[in-house]
């Protein structure tokens, strides 16, 4: 990869190539002198060098291409260079490394540090002297809650405490004591307050406990108003401790953090277990451009900041490197954090470069790291959904050499089961991002009862592109088939023939390969290619569509009207012949006493059911044979839609049926 918009490629490859072979930390600068990234190296020489050798990631071309320089640093051991990038890192807080951005804050119930305190819920957190508590994944739990605060203590609502001369509503409607109007003392008042803080605190049960004994106590000393408010009080606390409950967790505090990444874009899940329940979900968003086994030292190292976030244990996947995280927790704030791997089903294959030292994880915890995995993974697919695909499209452009970028991309597949029932589907994404307004459908009209997917694309592509020129309609940036060099291929002639040149590739499924017309070599990308990721999701997207679709018309069509044309034979005995012969064939080979059983009707009625089930089975295998042949003698003159001259023959006959969609 020469990056030939950089004039300073050529100074940046050879510092590179005259690093030397230690560990230690490096830093890419702009040209303004600013450090965008921190990395660090069991070699130098070697991992700096891979910035310049091979087929190199989108994120990475872009890093090469705003750098001006490269400085490092060599260390004794990669333990000093983890150590040394972290503090490099808080320093000059690089433009590519991590940086902690909370993808969903989630709010706080806040108490203000007041003459007369109110309380409400909010997300930001101010070094005001206010009270918060939280912060709550569930905010309409945290509202149901304050709702109820106000519903048993009277406590003030209004934003800004004034001295007034006469109460508002809330205090003729019990709601409010009205410290504005001095109708309560500032001792009395706080009571209240006192009694909602000590709902919020403590952990599990103790708060339970303790606020149970308190409400005994004001009933054995006839205080029953305030009896009934500790009660309704812990009523309220149990909806928020019943929202984060999750079944079979044990008492130990405990984290999960999960990440999922699509090139630059990661994403980080932390789930905080205390007392047994899960009590957080966090979200953070970063950009990075360390290896995948790299990413969870530098989160966690930037997350965990303060000794009391910091559980006894922590729990990460097995495709995760924690060789120095374990180690600088310890020894930057004295707090022993056991560090487990756990085998999840939805990660890829594990790293082998890092054994999982233990096994000491249950199927609880690899159901809550799934959970994790998932949570990140939902929200990579609505950062992808919030920008658009960029990163992708770019890549797609320069790898396929197109003219523009693939704004608009079109997928087409053939579903159908031994021939019945052929459907194409065509769906759309627009920017990288599925534009299901313009999905379609076609259901195959040339093909039927024939097993060719050559021909039900031509069919397809003539249907679908004729149409779009007739009406000079917006054409789409590229074409993705789903299939090989031989479908590609028939699309292409089709193409040609109505005069259209619009980009076509088709991505095989069994290696992943994608296939341009007429090329002897397929393209190969890396597995974490930005572009080959979005071909697949293309890919996946067509495939899930027509299958659906192909599906849908083989219960409507090979079920209920076959048998809803039989004579003598309404929708309950249509139901009865679906759930005993399912096919018009299997029906055929039953027995006129087995029919007349069955519906309750007489040997004359059921005679009649059967000979017309025959018939009917009959002609629809003589017209399967027939098509058959007939694509046979069809398909030896037009070969693989590379004889522009039975091309034209065999368009103009599937022009037409463009009329009917």
């Amino acid at each position: 990869m020469n990056n030939t918009t950089n004039p300073d490629y050529e100074k940046l490859h050879e510092t590179a190539l005259r690093a030397p072979s230690s560990s230690g930390v490096y830093m890419w600068r702009n040209a303004e002198g600013t450090v965008i990234y921190v990395g660090k190296a069991k070699s130098l020489k070697n991992r700096l060098s891979s910035y310049f050798s091979g087929t190199r990631h989108v994120k990475t071309q872009l890093l090469v291409s705003n750098a001006k320089s490269i400085e490092y640093i060599t260390t004794g051991n990669e333990y000093e260079a983890f150590l040394l990038e972290n503090n490099l890192i808080k320093k000059y807080t690089p433009r590519y490394n991590i940086q902690l951005k909370d993808g969903k804050s989630y709010p706080v119930l806040k108490i203000t540090k007041e003459e007369f305190p109110r309380f409400y819920k909010t997300r930001q957190v101010r070094h005001d002297g206010s009270t918060y508590f939280g912060p709550f994944p569930d905010a309409g739990a945290l509202d149901t809650f304050i709702d109820t605060l106000y519903r048993i203590y009277p406590v003030r609502h209004c934003r800004t405490f004034k001295k007034r001369e006469a109460p508002c509503m809330y205090y003729h409607i019990g709601r409010c004591k009205a410290p504005c109007c001095g109708k309560i003392q500032e001792q009395s008042y706080n009571e209240f307050i006192e009694e909602i803080k000590a709902l919020l605190e403590g952990k599990g049960d103790e708060t339970v406990v303790k606020m149970t004994a308190e409400m005994k106590a004001a009933a054995a000393q006839l205080n029953f108003e305030k009896a009934a408010r500790l009660r309704d009080g812990l009523k309220a606390l149990a909806i928020m401790q019943n929202q984060n409950v999750v079944e079979d967790f044990d008492s130990e505090d405990r984290d999960y953090i999960a990440h999922y990444r699509e090139g630059e874009l990661v994403s980080f899940t932390v789930l905080k277990i205390r007392e047994g329940k899960l009590t957080a979900r966090d979200n953070f968003r970063v950009e990075s451009l360390a290896e995948d086994e790299e990413l969870l030292e530098e989160f966690g190292a930037t997350y965990y900041s303060e000794p009391e976030t910091i559980p006894p244990k922590l729990y990460i996947s097995s495709n995760d490197n924690a060789n120095f995280l374990e180690k600088w927790l310890d020894e930057n704030f004295q707090k022993k954090c056991e560090i487990i791997q756990v085998n999840i089903t939805s990660s890829s294959t594990p790293n082998s470069s890092f054994p999982i030292p233990n096994s000491s994880f249950t199927k609880r915890d690899v159901a809550a790291l799934e959970m994790a995995e998932h949570n990140a993974k939902e929200d990579i697919i609505r950062r992808l959904r919030e920008r658009g695909d960029m990163p992708a499209l770019q890549e797609l452009k320069d790898l396929l050499g197109l003219d523009r970028l693939p704004h608009r991309i079109e997928g087409f597949d053939i579903a159908h089961i031994g021939g019945k029932f052929p459907v194409a589907s065509l769906i759309s994404f627009w920017d990288g991002n599925p534009d299901k307004k313009n999905y379609k459908y076609f259901r195959l009209k040339t093909t039927n009862g024939v097993i060719d997917d050559f021909a039900s694309m031509r069919e397809a592509a003539t249907r679908r592109y004729s149409r779009l020129a007739n009406e000079k309609a917006e054409l789409p940036d590229l074409i993705l088939i789903d299939g090989g060099i031989g479908q590609v291929n028939a699309v292409d002639g089709i193409l040609k023939v109505l005069g259209l040149d619009i980009p076509i590739a088709g991505l095989a499924k069994r290696d992943e390969e994608i296939w341009r017309p007429h090329t002897s070599k397929p393209i190969c990308l890396p597995k974490r290619s930005d572009a080959l990721r979005l071909l697949q999701r293309v890919r996946d997207e067509t495939h899930r569509f027509a299958t659906s679709r192909n599906q849908t018309l083989r219960t409507k069509e090979n079920t209920v009207s076959a048998f809803s044309q039989l004579p003598n034979v309404g929708p309950k005995r249509e139901k009865l012949l679906i759930k005993t012969y399912m096919t018009l064939e299997k029906l055929a080979e039953a027995t006129e006493s087995e029919i007349s059983e069955l519906l309750k009707v007489n040997s004359e009625q059921a005679a009649a059911i059967l000979y017309n089930a025959k018939e009917m089975a009959s002609q629809r295998k003589e017209t399967k044979d027939t098509k058959k042949m007939l694509f046979q003698a069809q398909l030896g003159k037009t070969g693989t839609a590379e004889n522009s001259g039975e091309d034209s023959s065999y368009a103009s006959k599937l022009a037409s049926l463009a009329l009917d969609d």
